[in-house]
């Protein structure tokens, strides 16, 4: 039976969510985790982490990363040189043009979506929105699968600055831990009420659970307890610390820049110090229709501070060659400019784009593909998403030909049959 107290904690305990202050990770998604399943080891990699910064939106090729300085469209910005002899890229990069020999642009990129929704799915998952009836998982998914490791007190998985995509059919188990906001970080962690009271109402629900599983030995029981426990656990751990940003001190705040896109960089380089396999960092504001060259400059300068920043960083702490950094979106922009207004501005463009890889294991320097001179084609080596993500599984040390079996047991490859260009980067 229960005591007046145990009643009084039971009924805190509906109303609270056992309060243990975990209503931020429960939003998030990370808090309906499956109950942990045996995997087998990870598979050994050059990368162990990997950074995507997702400039959501789509980013204007010829005005970043693949100039075009005498082609109709070129626009305002000029091209600069780079630590990569012969790799050139805007002059809104000049921070960044100091790393470019630990790092790859790969101009060859085109893909089939022009929609903002379906480009993001495709890029994210490496097949094409509602393809075979699947919802996929992101890269970020299947990588805290692949090299995540089960016992870790932090996920394997964290999204900051938007939901982003996640695991698909591979379900709750796989998905980030989504931070809205890096200054704040994950507000949740503390306990909003005594120990004592919080250990008392966490074994009173360890109670019930276990006595309703012996009468109806439901897996979501277990699934349930898995996830308190680990919110539990990443609450007591040491490394939460790693979401509190007030820990760094004002100079390198500076270096990284202000804003949530340099916060959230800062705590990426954080996160990958406690071991965590793949952060995403969005950054909005690349649909750039209108008053595409103000926009532009304004976002690079922002890339600019916070990447540099963040690879200098890991330079420091020995892991640049372990961690893997992409800068990317959804597709460029088209290479001429439209006249809509007194703001010109450039439209989606799927058919040809650029996206740009550092550390990871890459030998840098290096360029793959090549667009026409008024980069409205490509000309060399065409780099699909599927492409891309079967480099990236490969950088990883992920084998991007393994099935997973969906819900109704059919079996699905993590990458749609890709053309890697691996060979070519490392």
């Amino acid at each position: 039976m229960f005591t007046d107290a145990n009643r009084r904690d039971f009924l805190q305990l509906s109303a609270l969510g056992a309060g243990v202050g975990v209503s931020t990770l429960a939003a998030s998604g990370w808090m309906n985790v499956l109950a942990q399943e045996a995997t087998k080891s990870p598979a050994a990699g050059k990368a162990k982490s990997c950074i995507l910064l997702w400039m959501d939106g789509g980013p204007s090729h010829k005005d970043t990363f693949d100039l075009k300085p005498d082609s109709k469209g070129a626009g305002d910005f000029k091209p600069i040189s780079t630590s990569a002899p012969g790799v050139q890229i805007s002059e809104h990069f000049g921070k960044l043009a100091k790393w470019m020999h630990t790092g790859t642009v790969v101009r060859g990129m085109t893909s089939p979506e022009g929609a903002h929704p379906r480009a993001k799915y495709n890029l994210h998952t490496g097949y094409r929105e509602g393809q075979g009836g699947v919802s996929y998982p992101s890269v970020g998914s299947i990588v805290a699968m692949e090299k995540g490791n089960p016992d870790a007190s932090v996920p394997n998985f964290v999204s900051v600055g938007n939901r982003g995509y996640g695991s698909g059919f591979l379900g709750p188990k796989f998905h980030p831990l989504i931070v809205t906001n890096a200054e704040r970080g994950v507000e949740d962690l503390k306990s909003v009420v005594a120990e004592d009271k919080q250990a008392r109402r966490l074994g009173l629900l360890d109670q019930m659970e276990k006595a309703f599983y012996h009468d109806y030995q439901a897996g979501a029981i277990t699934d349930h307890a898995t996830a308190y426990q680990r919110a539990v656990t990443l609450m007591k751990s040491k490394e939460a610390k790693a979401f509190d940003l007030t820990a760094e001190d004002a100079a390198t705040k500076a270096r990284y820049g202000s804003g949530n896109f340099a916060n959230g960089v800062l705590m990426a380089r954080r996160l990958v110090e406690v071991g965590v396999p793949f952060i995403e960092v969005f950054l909005g504001g690349w649909d750039t229709h209108l008053d595409n060259f103000t926009k532009v400059k304004s976002l690079s300068g922002q890339v600019d501070a916070a990447v540099s920043a963040l690879l200098e960083d890991l330079k420091q702490r020995g892991l640049l060659d372990s961690t893997l950094v992409v800068w990317m979106g959804e597709f460029g922009r088209t290479p001429g400019i439209n006249t809509k207004g007194d703001k010109p501005g450039r439209d989606h463009y799927p058919k040809a784009w650029s996206l740009a890889m550092f550390g990871g294991g890459i030998r840098g320097g290096s360029v793959v593909g090549k667009t026409d001179k008024e980069g409205a084609t490509v000309v060399e080596r065409p780099v699909t998403p599927a492409d891309f993500l079967g480099t990236v599984c490969e950088l990883m040390g992920v084998d991007h030909t393994k099935k997973n079996d969906t819900p109704n047991g059919r079996p699905i490859t993590l990458v749609d049959k890709p053309k890697p260009f691996t060979k070519d980067v490392v």
